[in-house]
């Protein structure tokens, strides 16, 4: 049954549709797994009973020859988008209890095409963090863990990245062959270069975020957790999609991105930004870097030397249009309606005792900063402003894109780093989105790709950005990326029974 949880998704489901293997063995193995990695603490709730149902409807699909791409393919989903009648919780104390009587529009395209529910992966609290450790039902640890100058394996557990830590550690780990993630300022791309993945985050539209519980509406976007380029591909044409309920869906034909893998660059120019060599960054993220230029550029591609100059101030300007924009989204849990409520003395005083108990700490910092930058006599100087910065940052990236195709950087600052180590210096953690943010801002697509290991075996990962809604070009180009850094390592086991 182990060989079955190895698979990439492209090759489940070439065997699913050749009849070599059902969704059934496939979905039951997976589940097997799950339960043998509790440690990793990856998932919230596992739904046993309703996979193995979507398993045999899956393989009905198959059998009556009304199969798609993810038919039959057992993934995890982030606990953000809300599945009817299942646990949605934002892995938050203050949603307690909650099981929504509708389903979100990505996880409805990803059922419609035969795809089966695992579970819901743990993450940040309303997906705020870049850790995975700031989660009600605690952190998730990576399968991943440094190797000793020894070379044996570190008793320390690793973060995996976040807010999408969760769906990250159990594709890592093969427990699911994928998952979905969502990405605010980095939260698909960063926890994909700690685990070893290939993340994706699409152009602000191109999914819909009808039904994912909200943090920041103008940056949040669905994407893949994938354990290649091509899986990536596949799953993000079955989740893309216009949908009428969200009025920042774009109405523009989802492609067939599988195809656009031709592994031909010849002639495409690609960007390399000066202002990403940042102080303090490893020697080995600057040589992986370099390395990819030279991939690349054996590949047929040319590079250019672009700048994108108002990208030291993408970070404080996320970081004060995320927090007014959750300031406001969470206004909406008060203990009246649904959820968490502490009994108070007054209605105001109810108000107080249950967001005090069911909001975290960094929820709750990110709440106060928000409604700070909000209000009268602070708008005009933070919010507007920021809004104003985050404009040129737009616009530096469409004067790099007259000069090139798509643009190459390093997807993190480093590598994973230990649970714990930066969880009470918020600034620290912070600054591990320096490299993806700014791409959140702009609304454009980025991709990280696993290309290297760090001095102490640790996964590190290569950044592609493309041009809005360009997606097609930056999977072919990320295709490239991939065969060239030719990654095939995989966490030693340390969880479970077998071990």
């Amino acid at each position: 049954m182990t060989e079955f949880t190895k698979l990439t998704l492209s090759e489940a489901r070439d065997a699913l549709h050749k009849g070599d293997i059902s969704s059934v063995e496939i979905t039951s193995a997976h589940l097997d797994a799950i339960d043998d990695a509790k440690e990793l603490n990856s998932y919230i709730v596992v739904t046993a009973d309703k996979a193995m149902d979507m398993a045999a409807k899956a393989d009905a699909m198959i059998k009556d020859g009304t199969a798609k791409g993810m038919t039959g393919i057992p993934i995890g989903i982030k606990d953000l988008y809300c599945t009817k009648g299942v646990h949605s919780q934002a892995a938050s104390h203050i949603l307690d209890g909650f099981k929504p009587e509708y389903e979100s529009t990505v996880t409805s395209n990803l059922w419609d095409d035969g795809a089966v529910m695992l579970g819901k992966t743990n993450m940040d609290e309303f997906a705020m963090g870049s850790s995975n450790e700031n989660s009600y039902y605690g952190p998730v640890k990576n399968p991943w863990r440094a190797t000793k100058e020894n070379g044996e394996l570190s008793d320390k557990n690793t973060v995996p990245g976040g807010s999408s830590g969760g769906s990250a550690a159990a594709v890592a780990a093969d427990i699911s062959i994928a998952s979905t993630g969502t990405d605010t300022g980095g939260s698909i791309r960063q926890p994909a270069s700690f685990t070893g993945l290939v993340g994706l985050k699409p152009t602000y539209g191109r999914c819909s975020r009808w039904g994912m519980v909200a943090f920041a509406s103008s940056l949040d976007q669905a994407g893949p957790l994938t354990k290649t380029v091509r899986d990536a591909a596949i799953m993000m044409e079955s989740m893309a999609g216009y949908d009428p309920k969200d009025s920042t869906s774009t109405n523009i034909t989802v492609p067939n991105y599988e195809a656009a893998l031709t592994g031909d660059i010849r002639g495409l120019k690609i960007g390399v930004p000066k202002e990403y060599r940042v102080d303090g960054m490893p020697d080995g993220i600057e040589k992986l870097w370099q390395q990819g230029i030279d991939w690349l550029k054996d590949a047929g591609a040319e590079i250019i030397d672009i700048s994108l100059p108002h990208t030291k101030y993408a970070l404080p300007t996320c970081y004060i249009v995320a927090p007014a924009e959750c300031s406001s989204n969470l206004a909406r849990y008060d203990g009246v309606k649904f959820g968490l409520r502490v009994d108070g003395d007054s209605l105001d005083d109810m108000y107080k005792k249950t967001r005090a108990a069911g909001f975290g700490d960094e929820v709750k910092r990110r709440i106060l900063i928000g409604t700070y930058v909000l209000s009268a006599g602070y708008y005009d100087a933070y919010y507007l402003k920021a809004q104003r910065v985050r404009t040129l940052i737009a616009n530096d990236f469409k004067a790099a894109y007259e000069k090139c195709d798509v643009i190459l950087t390093p997807t993190a600052p480093s590598a994973a780093f230990n649970l714990g180590e930066k969880v009470s210096d918020p600034l620290s953690m912070y600054l591990n989105d320096v490299f993806t943010v700014p791409a959140s801002l702009a609304g454009l697509p980025g991709i990280s790709v696993p290309a290297g290991l760090s001095s102490q075996g640790l996964p590190l990962g290569l950044q592609l950005l493309g041009q809005a809604f360009g997606e097609e070009q930056l999977l072919k180009v990320a295709d490239v990326l991939e065969t060239a850094a030719g990654f095939k390592a995989k966490p030693a086991k340390w969880w479970g029974e077998n071990t």
